[in-house]
């Protein structure tokens, strides 16, 4: 889809949901966002996993997913409680006792929940597995969006869909296009850069993460060029060998330390599990081609209106010197 296209898109709901909530009424779907309004100070909110009545302008909110966390925190939207184990460290604030731990991204703390009331849960990705349990106590809605396909229409989708609960249409449009921006700025340094493998190293194990991986945008949207096609999709990529890292030679390796990302700090650092004979004789080794990304934004933290340009900026930067 267009930059134009996709503006197009958010700007249409914007206007349907504007008019919808100054009547305060019940009003037909906004088929570009899902979003209906309902009894006065309600919106019905078209999600992953259904539709949800939620408050217009909820008080109390709680988030289980930190890409959605960056995205609150870049419109400006607070929040009372949060996974704090989970903070990345640019977003460090919301360890402060002013926020509320409500458990892990895989597990809540459901006595916490009930003892903050909620008037909104936003689950994702991680998190989403609750998703059942919190909507029999919680108005909640799910912003998991698909990696493959059309990464940053999804990701739009999701982001445009929290923005509308609060208020925030024209900020969330506003985002979208400085990205859009940014990738059809890096696109091309991406097209004539060659060929690319995304690996992950966690235990002194490594992992091959393709285009319809969390990484996948690398590819589908910067215009890399899958070096090892049709590798198996899975949360953390396809275990492979040094051996086919050599085979595949690729021109650049981008590479996820998920161990320090997560703070494990009894695991092994990326650089020293890729240091072998194998992965030094490729390409990439010998060409300085090897980019270290910045774990808490690609493997914790996923999407987001602040978080994805950091992360278009760390590729573009990398594949510009």
């Amino acid at each position: 889809m267009s930059s134009t296209s996709r503006r197009a898109v958010v700007a249409v709901g914007t206007l349907a949901l504007a008019t919808a909530l100054a009547a305060c009424s019940a009003s037909t779907a906004d088929d570009a966002t899902g979003s209906t309004a309902g009894d006065a100070g309600t919106v019905t909110v078209e999600h992953a996993q259904g539709s949800t009545v939620v408050p217009a302008d909820p008080q109390r909110v709680v988030v289980l997913d930190m890409g959605v966390l960056d995205t609150l925190d870049t419109l400006g939207v607070d929040v009372v409680g949060l996974p704090k184990a989970n903070v990345p460290s640019f977003l460090s604030e919301y360890e402060s006792d002013e926020y509320i731990d409500v458990g892990t991204l895989q597990e809540p703390d459901y006595e916490a929940l009930a003892r903050l009331d909620p008037d909104l849960v936003i689950v994702g990705f991680r998190s989403a597995a609750a998703y059942p349990e919190l909507a029999e106590s919680f108005p909640t809605v799910d912003a998991t969006f698909e990696w493959s396909g059309d990464y940053l229409a999804n990701f739009g989708e999701s982001a445009t869909m929290v923005g509308e609960i609060f208020g925030k249409e024209a900020e969330v449009e506003a985002a979208l296009a400085d990205i859009e921006a940014k990738v059809e700025e890096i696109r091309p340094v991406g097209e004539a850069a060659g060929s690319g493998m995304v690996l992950m190293t966690s235990g002194g194990e490594v992992t091959l993460n393709g285009a319809d991986s969390r990484f996948g945008l690398i590819y589908s949207e910067l215009g890399v060029t899958e070096a090892d096609t049709g590798v198996q999709a899975a949360d953390h990529g396809e275990a492979v060998s040094f051996e086919l890292i050599r085979d595949v030679n690729p021109d650049w390796m981008f590479v996820v330390d998920r161990d320090a990302a997560i703070g494990e700090a009894s695991g092994q650092a990326a650089q020293q599990v890729l240091d072998n004979e194998l992965v030094t004789s490729t390409t990439a080794w010998q060409q300085d081609q090897v980019v270290y990304l910045d774990g808490e934004r690609w493997y914790v933290v996923m999407h987001g209106l602040s978080n994805v340009p950091a992360m278009l900026d760390e590729i573009g930067t990398a594949l510009a010197r």
